[in-house]
């Protein structure tokens, strides 16, 4: 066992048995790159990612690579998702260097942390000679190796993001915006571009509330198409809920299985809010599925959810999810075997005659239906399963927190709820500390990496929206805590956010990408907590530090839209106020209630909810409302400023239908 074995992450105690004598990443690893005077050589991915596990196979676990590795380098092996700082500068030396990125990365860099050799997924006997050449290359050329390591730092410090000031897009903006993402559109299958096709989760909300405030038809087809097409083909688990990582070709059928927890979140949001304007069965049954396969295969017991499942499982890519048209048989008999064959698309779909589960149709016997998917997901349990990386990290699980919330409430499932109140109960008990975050813990302990901006923002966005469900004014409360720390500590005095705080680590250069990746940037996760927050509260110096961060939406939407999505749909909820609704009633009242899930179905972009008690303290919105003779009252406002109180679903549904017109 090497270094690795004390590690808390999943990902690096994956390789504690590797030959290879790996370090975490530390300064004591750069001094011994420094004593040995040797270069360091890092190796940065995650704990689901397939080629990470081809290449530990291929190189990390064999003896003559491991042996290599020792001799010529001190061996750094981190896990991306625990140190995105990490990954995100070496990341972008690494595209810059080679024009592509991806996982595993691998870096040769001085003692002094200065890259000069990247690259990605290396073969076995090509990682070997790589290794060879760059000792060679060290030891006979090192001023010009040295050089270019300094040449890299001096470029990528010396250039900003480009992205910077700017105006809040306005109605004209957003409209264009969703005619550059129809120029990328699939009409033929959904989604945008073609193979590999990832869920543009970001994008498909700005459609829907760009649809909701202008009543565009295209926004809303596009999303529409999009969030079924996803959900029919293979990569959504037709069986036990839940979307893999991607899609490996452009028709939605192979995905690349990995399944992440951000993705899940951000989908069972999105499928909610398409219910919510369209009224779609089918959307509401992807989104509870997705949050049923959280709750069932991510639940820690702690009360937090994990962060992934692997790809393989026994060493294969996809073995738990495949199915041949014998398995079938052999769980369903004859006739029901030869009906999910049909209906399921079992055509040898992957790989060695096996398919993943598609459905492309509904069923025409629902009953049926429900048995064949039972039997099915029931033997599949006695399947090795997927290894899990059980750490909980603060962003994913803020994520999942507005999701579970919301759907809980929308579809009337209060174990969603609760199960979302538990989550933010482990993130203050063991992630928070007087308005500061650590961004992993395990097993009910927290890690000793700090929290980024995108576990401040997504966290503090969870929290708003759990408040918005329960009332609870504490979770309002952290949240601008949580905000408040975001305005005084990653501030770049340009408008914008950068990814770290200003007291953490020190890497060669300070982590700032106001765009979208897989999930939400952090400064546009962090513009649409901060609205949120203002809405609530009435504070513009919030509000002013949302519009100011943005500032870069336009510019980038102009021509990569997808990749502004997040800040897109904040813009969309800047352009509708956004909407603020107070309830103001007892709690136990049936109409207090009423008007409260009235409130929650508006579709008005970005809208915020509170409903508290006559007298409520602590939510400067429901300050000074009060009940209309006796009987519980809803206040529509926009920026503090309320129209006449009603006290019935029907017209306050009448108030919110006019706050779009």
């Amino acid at each position: 066992m090497n270094r690795l074995k004390d590690a808390t992450s999943p990902y690096l105690l994956q390789h504690a048995g590797n030959p290879v004598d790996w370090w975490e990443w530390s300064a004591e690893a750069f001094a011994e790159a420094r004593r040995r005077d040797v270069p360091v050589l890092l190796s940065v991915g995650y704990a689901a990612c397939h080629w990470c596990h081809v290449m530990a196979h291929q190189s990390f676990e064999d003896g003559e690579t491991a042996r290599l590795m020792n001799e010529m380098f001190v061996n750094v092996k981190v896990d991306r998702e625990e140190r995105p700082d990490i990954d995100a500068v070496y990341m972008e030396a690494t595209q810059a260097m080679t024009g592509q990125g991806g996982w595993p990365m691998t870096v040769f860099m001085t003692p002094d942390g200065h890259p000069f050799y990247c690259g990605t997924y290396f073969p076995r006997r090509q990682f070997q000679a790589l290794l060879q050449a760059v000792h060679k290359a060290w030891t006979e050329q090192r001023d010009e190796v040295v050089g270019q390591g300094q040449q890299v730092v001096a470029a990528l410090t010396s250039r900003g993001t480009g992205l910077t000031g700017g105006e809040v897009p306005g109605p004209e903006r957003l409209a264009h915006a969703v005619k550059v993402l129809a120029q990328s559109y699939d009409t033929a299958r959904g989604g945008f571009g073609g193979a590999p096709k990832f869920p543009p989760s970001m994008a498909l909300e700005f459609l829907l509330r760009h649809h909701a405030r202008t009543g565009d038809a295209e926004a809303l087809a596009m999303a529409g198409h999009t969030l079924e097409a996803m959900a029919r083909g293979g990569m959504y688990d037709q069986l036990g809920g839940g979307f893999a990582r991607y899609s490996v070709d452009a028709h939605w059928v192979v995905p690349h299985f990995e399944k992440m927890l951000y993705d899940n979140a951000l989908l069972a949001r999105v499928y909610a809010h398409w219910w919510r304007l369209t009224g779609s069965p089918f959307a509401r049954r992807v989104a509870l599925e997705t949050c049923d396969w959280m709750l069932r295969d991510l639940w820690t017991p702690e009360g937090g959810l994990a962060s992934a499942l692997d790809a393989d499982s026994e060493g294969v890519e996809g073995k738990y999810y495949v199915w041949t048209p014998e398995q079938l048989r052999e769980v369903l008999g004859e006739d029901d075997g030869a009906y999910a064959e049909r209906l399921f698309e079992v055509t040898g779909t992957f790989e060695h005659g096996t398919s993943v589960l598609q459905l492309l149709r509904d069923p025409d016997d629902p009953e049926r239906y429900e048995r064949v998917r039972t039997l099915l997901l029931e033997a599949r349990a006695h399947r090795v399963p997927p290894a899990r990386d059980d750490k909980v990290v603060a962003a994913w699980n803020g994520l999942a927190i507005a999701a579970l919330a919301e759907c809980g409430a929308l579809f009337d499932r209060p174990d969603l709820v609760r199960a979302a109140e538990d989550v933010a109960r482990l993130l203050i008990d063991v992630h928070e500390r007087d308005g500061r975050l650590v961004r992993t813990s395990r097993g009910g302990a927290a890690g000793d990496n700090a929290g980024v901006l995108e576990d401040y923002a997504d966290v503090a966005e969870g929290l708003l929206a759990l408040h918005g469900v329960t009332g609870d004014p504490a979770h309002m409360r952290l949240a601008g805590e949580l905000l408040n720390t975001v305005l005084e500590r990653f501030e770049d005095g340009e408008g914008g956010f950068y990814d770290t705080a200003d007291d953490a680590e020190r890497l060669f250069r300070r982590p700032q990408d106001p765009t979208d990746n897989a999930a939400p940037s952090g400064q546009f996760a962090a513009a649409g907590a901060l609205l949120s927050f203002a809405a609530l509260t009435g504070s513009d110096w919030h509000r002013q530090a949302a519009e100011a961060a943005l500032g870069p939406v336009g510019p980038l939407a102009e021509k990569h839209a997808r990749f502004a999505g997040w800040g897109l749909a904040v813009a969309e909820a800047h352009a509708a106020g956004p909407v603020e609704i107070a309830i103001i009633g007892g709690r136990d009242d049936e109409r207090t209630r009423a008007l409260h899930r009235t409130a929650l179905m508006s579709p008005a972009p970005g809208a915020v909810v509170s409903v508290g008690e006559p007298g409520a303290e602590g939510v400067p919105l429901l300050e000074g409302r009060e009940p209309v003779d006796g009987a519980p009252a809803a206040y529509v406002c926009r920026m503090f400023t309320c129209r006449l109180p009603v006290t019935t679903p029907a017209e306050l549904t009448r108030e919110l239908r006019g706050q779009l017109d």
